[in-house]
């Protein structure tokens, strides 16, 4: 069995209610599921959340909450693995044994439905453990550097970086939109980037991450530029 697991806390403290705030007309968390439904990748989409108001929402968006998540898995010192581990063990007592989990996070919400089947299909024609989301980082990271106590810029940028931005190797962001991976990695997601782990590339305004309210406000500049 494939399945989507969408992880959404209700306790956000730097955007309050953000995964059921409503994001250009949809609580946020919404555009999520409905790409994951629109996909025809999954078997079943299920919400994690220890949240009455979340799971309601998941429900009437057609995702299933098998239960509301304990008290612990609810805290701020909760991992993604903690997380993924205990929905996966809840779906195979009531559903029967899982081969592949999908890890969406809600606060992607532009990432959409042929993202999340475009990705997929790396997973199956690579047969790999693992496949995640990456953007190219729009500015060069060969640009960045640490500054000294008394701001001083001596050797900020090494010689051989010091070229046009189009001269430079890109490097890539984990943007956090898409993790894909066999069913033997649960309850150890740190090994999930291992030699048959591979990268789906997505473009910049799918990847936008929301985490505060520029992050939310941007979002909604995005969808009605591009909606």
């Amino acid at each position: 069995m494939n399945i989507a697991i969408i992880p959404a806390r209700g306790g956000s403290k730097r955007l309050p209610g953000k995964n059921i705030k409503l994001l250009a007309g949809k609580p946020m968390i919404t555009w999520t599921i409905e790409a994951a439904l629109e996909s025809g990748v999954f078997d079943h989409v299920f919400v994690s959340t220890e949240s009455e108001s979340i799971a309601d929402v998941s429900r009437q968006a057609g995702a299933t909450v098998p239960g509301l998540r304990p008290d612990e898995l609810s805290k701020d010192t909760a991992t993604s693995n903690d997380v993924i581990t205990h929905m996966v063990e809840l779906v195979e007592n009531q559903w029967g044994t899982v081969t592949a989990v999908t890890l969406l996070q809600p606060t992607s919400p532009l990432r959409n439905a042929q993202n999340i089947r475009e990705a997929y299909q790396i997973y199956i024609d690579k047969q790999a453990k693992s496949v995640v989301s990456v953007c190219q980082l729009e500015h060069p990271i060969q640009f960045c550097n640490r500054l000294p106590a008394d701001l001083c810029l001596h050797n900020f940028i090494r010689t051989e970086n010091n070229k046009r931005v189009q001269d430079l190797e890109p490097y890539y962001l984990i943007n956090g939109a898409i993790y894909i991976f066999e069913r033997q990695l649960v309850g150890r997601l740190k090994d999930i980037y291992c030699k048959r782990s591979f990268a789906y590339v997505m473009n910049a305004y799918e990847s936008v991450d929301i985490d505060v309210q520029f992050d939310f406000d941007f979002a909604e500049f995005i969808f009605r530029k591009y909606s």
